[in-house]
């Protein structure tokens, strides 16, 4: 595949207006063998399988660049260049993980990239929906409470992290995505990813629930 035609930017930009509606429900209930076949109907050069690859997964893929870049305009500008990217390179996904897992790398990359041109810090502007351990909370309005402050003080402190930690806090935590592949992507070593994660992970601590007499650290 080399040329990109119209027809999967256009697929992109309609993506971006289903992902805040239920355009896309579908990638809910579809599953990973349907998924297989797509992907492999499309490495064979069927437009309109991939067509459909981006509308599976494209609320995801979104998801992730809003979350890596903070900003709308540029998660839909990085949203289409990783399906660019992956229209051109999907004859060289080996299926040695899931082609989501295969996206989301796609999309970090994009998204470092997209951020490194534009020379500047992003803050990232959704939740992280943390679960907390909780019996029946709807009969507990006080615990409800609670849990809506954690999250919300969960959500100020991941917009307070500097963009090199939280990319790597965001991958690991939240899309599960390995060490190797968070440095593959990143351009990064496995020791930086992790110690990056680490400290990632103790900043959210000291400013979420911190230990008595512990000061956060800068």
């Amino acid at each position: 595949m080399t040329a990109v035609p119209r027809r999967i930017l256009r697929v992109v930009d309609s993506g971006a207006t289903g992902a805040a509606g239920n355009g896309i429900a579908r990638s809910e209930s579809q599953s990973v063998t349907d998924l297989t076949r797509l992907v492999e109907l499309a490495k064979s050069g069927d437009r309109e399988a991939f067509d459909q690859l981006v509308r599976v997964t494209h609320k995801d893929a979104y998801a992730l660049a809003l979350r890596l870049t903070g900003n709308s305009e540029d998660a839909r500008d990085v949203v289409q260049d990783s399906y660019l990217r992956a229209y051109r390179g999907i004859d060289r996904f080996r299926g040695d993980a899931q082609f989501s897992t295969w996206l989301y790398r796609i999309v970090a990359n994009c998204s470092t990239t997209h951020l490194s041109r534009r020379g500047r810090q992003r803050h990232d502007t959704l939740s992280i929906h943390t679960e907390v351990i909780d019996n029946k909370p709807e009969h507990d309005p006080v615990m409800q409470g609670d849990r809506a402050d954690l999250r919300r003080r969960l959500d100020d402190a991941i917009r307070e992290l500097p963009e090199r930690l939280r990319s790597v806090v965001v991958l690991r935590d939240v899309y599960d995505l390995s060490h190797e592949a968070i440095a593959e992507e990143l351009g990064i070593s496995v020791t930086a990813a992790k110690v990056r994660l680490h400290r990632a992970r103790r900043r959210l601590r000291e400013q979420v629930l911190p230990l008595p007499g512990e000061q956060q650290q800068s």
